[in-house]
């Protein structure tokens, strides 16, 4: 195992997922990653884990499966996934999720059969990303390369080994692991940056957000009373530290429910249902998506703001500047954990709860939307920010105030 790869394995498990002696672990794992997960496993164990479990999933065999399977096979609520589901909420795992998939695995499949899965699948997981929305156990998202992500990604290459090199590369600058540093100090100085932005944002305690490029970006954003700036270095219910993404460049909060207005033109491609949207747009009244399009895959766009309840509302408004270290490497990664690190972004459906004041301990859906938070079984961010990005915030007192000016911050 090279150094880089080492040091990269000991950041997802003593620093992202931060796990603690006697707590339990679950990594979610491709196939193709196999040996990450046993590398995680072993760490996770090394610091104390009491278990450590692996579920695995396989693209390849599930893209078979969508192409050949009857039609019968799909949108079924197996009682043993939802026991399983189960048993990791009761036990507390924390959790770490590896996401690296080929952008068009799912490409030519029938839509609707997709969708029937994922309705099913979010509706089993609910319990589980309920926890992990409400940060009530340690939980991150890492990736590792696979051969048809490198490929997408570095076209040019001339062989797989060198696109599997160069992605390697870019995964480890843009997590801020290097030959000569150490990754926990590098995220210690990054987090306290990022922590001075949230705490400027939580002084000025705008209402409004207002975006506008000349993509053709035109919104206001209302915020709710009582919203929280987050950024990296969250911590869990558990009392213990955590961070989310690796790699994170952005200070996010919970957009109003019913208070976006305007419209929207996406920067980035967004992978969707095995394939790739682009060239797309969207406009809110009062909230509530009332017109959209896109060049490419706009029937997965359709199927993103419909297949589940409260989709076509937002959930997230997070600020990234345009100089991110994943900006400046030029890299269109086709892979959102890393593309919404790049670029100021929205997600359509479900809020982190924690991010408003009283959310937490809002149960029910009624509560959370009384305190401006939406709710739905989907949360998928897309890429809005540019070069030339302008955010205006506006106080309770009217008071305007330049939060970003040619894309990067101004306060």
């Amino acid at each position: 195992m090279s150094d880089k790869l080492q040091k990269y394995v000991k950041l997802a498990v003593n620093v992202g997922v931060n796990i603690q002696p006697g707590q339990k672990l679950l990594i979610r794992c491709p196939v193709d990653c196999a040996y990450f997960a046993r590398l995680a496993m072993e760490e996770a164990y090394k610091a104390g884990a009491e278990c450590v479990e692996i579920l695995w999933n396989d693209e390849k065999s599930m893209r078979i499966n969508y192409l050949f399977a009857p039609d019968t096979n799909f949108g079924h609520e197996y009682d043993w996934v939802k026991e399983r589901v189960k048993y990791f909420v009761d036990e507390g795992f924390n959790m770490m999720a590896v996401y690296a998939t080929d952008p068009e695995i799912l490409k030519g499949v029938d839509p609707e059969r997709i969708q029937k899965e994922q309705k099913v699948g979010a509706k089993i997981g609910k319990p589980l990303s309920d926890k992990v929305s409400a940060s009530a156990v340690q939980w991150t998202l890492i990736s590792v390369p696979t051969e048809s992500w490198a490929e997408k990604v570095f076209p040019n290459a001339k062989t797989t080994e060198e696109a599997m090199n160069l992605m390697w590369d870019a995964i480890y600058a843009a997590s801020r692991v290097d030959d000569t540093t150490d990754p926990v100090e590098n995220w210690k100085q990054h987090i306290a940056t990022m922590q001075k932005k949230v705490d400027v944002l939580m002084k000025h305690n705008f209402k409004y957000l207002h975006f506008k490029n000349a993509a053709g970006t035109d919104l206001q954003i209302e915020l709710p009373e009582g919203h929280q700036w987050v950024a990296c270095g969250e911590k869990a219910g558990t009392g213990y530290n955590f961070i989310a993404n690796i790699p994170t460049e952005e200070v996010f909060t919970t957009p109003h429910r019913t208070g976006t207005n305007g419209v929207v033109y996406a920067t980035k491609p967004l992978v969707h249902m095995g394939d790739v949207i682009d060239g797309f747009w969207l406009k809110f009244k009062d909230g509530k998506v009332t017109e959209y399009g896109a060049e490419k895959n706009q029937h997965l766009l359709e199927k993103l703001l419909t297949t589940h309840p409260n989709a076509d509302f937002l959930g997230e408004v997070a600020l990234v500047p345009h100089s991110s270290p994943i900006s400046a490497s030029g890299i269109l990664w086709y892979n959102t954990l890393y593309d919404e690190n790049a670029s100021c972004h929205l997600a359509l459906g479900k809020a982190y709860p924690y991010t408003v004041k009283g959310g937490l301990e809002a149960n029910s859906d009624e509560e959370k939307h009384a305190l401006g938070i939406n709710t739905s079984l989907t949360h998928e961010d897309f890429m809005m920010g540019s070069a030339d990005m302008s955010i205006i915030g506006e106080t309770y007192d009217g008071k305007k105030v330049a939060v970003f000016e040619q894309g990067e911050w101004a306060v």
